[in-house]
């Protein structure tokens, strides 16, 4: 497993929870940066599977 895919799933948890505090809070930069958070989360976690899959192609050959 790429480490990717697993500090992006990180990035993804800890997004979510700044954002849930933000919306708590009634802080919208808080809620704000943890959207964005979440989302690079989520597109390291997507490279981190493409890598992946990738070298399980170039093994299976």
């Amino acid at each position: 497993m790429d480490n990717d895919r697993i500090k992006g799933a990180a990035k993804e948890v800890k997004g979510t929870i700044k954002e849930t505090a933000g919306k708590l809070t009634g802080n919208r930069d808080t809620e704000a940066e943890g959207k964005a958070e979440k989302t690079v989360g989520k597109v390291q976690r997507n490279v981190g599977e493409a890598k992946d899959q990738a070298r399980d192609l170039l093994n299976k050959k």
